[in-house]
């Protein structure tokens, strides 16, 4: 008996921290938190990791923008949102709890990373730590001339959690990953692109129509190849990889957070990016 495909649409989920939508082959997801710079709290990386799986459902979708409404693409992760670092020892949390609640951010760059479709990441604004992540997690990068990038974590007294050193490490080397994470120190689209981590730099104003533009190419390209190029390149660069594996990442977080230098240096470093900007997280 020949079977019929499954043309159905899948169901839109009710997220509250982001948007999606599917057109056809071309499909779009919102970072929504714009009053917050679309930091990412728990509930969105869990929506950001529940909607890769969704638009895998769409079988004739082949391309995915990841944007952020507002002013910025991401300013990181929520430092607001206790759930996005692990409860300290003695909060009454369970250790259970508190590691589940440390692998939020790499499940979610896992699944991005994951998704059948590719996916382009149109950035603009800024891009800060667990923002950066997200980016590494696409396949293509585009991003407006003006925007600001850096990773500030080890300024919070933390590492870099979320699966990011393996994915910088693959996109731009072990000796610049070093350099960027270290030091927290800004960099620009346009060094950005020299080092190979942004494929292509808009002027300010113009990056959604860029990233369109590519999205619409890939789009006309026969899909069959376009899906075995992208899964040739991901399993390429797994093997290149071997041995740096972030599975336990948030277990760092666990002990990092642990430390009386990371109450310092959190409580320093939030309170003068708060007291700056009451609106900015990382």
């Amino acid at each position: 008996m020949t079977q019929t495909p499954d043309t159905s649409v899948p169901e839109t989920p009710p997220f509250q921290t982001i948007r999606v939508s599917v057109d056809g082959p071309l499909g779009r997801l919102r970072l929504a938190r714009p009053e917050r710079l679309n930091t990412m709290n728990a509930l969105m990386l869990q929506e950001l990791a529940r909607a890769a799986r969704w638009f895998d459902e769409h079988r004739e979708l082949r391309v995915v923008i990841v944007s952020g409404d507002g002013r910025s693409f991401s300013a990181g992760a929520d430092l607001r949102d206790a759930p996005v670092l692990p409860a300290l020892p003695g909060s009454g949390k369970p250790w259970i709890y508190r590691r589940e609640a440390g692998q939020y951010g790499l499940r979610m760059a896992d699944a991005i990373e994951q998704m059948r479709a590719v996916t382009i990441a149109q950035v603009h604004g800024h891009a800060v730590g667990g923002g950066i992540v997200l980016m590494a997690a696409c396949d293509l990068r585009v991003v407006a001339e003006d925007t600001v990038m850096f990773i500030p974590e080890v300024d919070i007294g933390i590492p870099l959690a979320w699966g990011g050193i393996p994915r910088l490490v693959r996109e731009i080397g072990p000796a610049l990953t070093k350099e960027l994470v270290m030091t927290c120190r800004r960099f620009s689209a346009a060094e950005a692109k020299a080092i190979g981590f942004v494929n292509r730099v808009a002027a300010a104003g113009e990056v959604a129509g860029v990233a369109e533009a590519l999205a619409a190419e890939l789009v006309e390209k026969p899909s069959v190849p376009v899906l075995v190029t992208k899964e040739h390149v991901m399993s390429i660069t797994r093997a290149l990889s071997v041995g740096t594996t972030s599975f336990a990442d948030g277990d760092g977080l666990l002990a990092a957070v642990a430390d009386p230098e990371y109450l310092r240096a959190a409580s320093e470093y939030v309170n003068k990016r708060l007291n700056k900007n009451p609106t900015r997280s990382e």
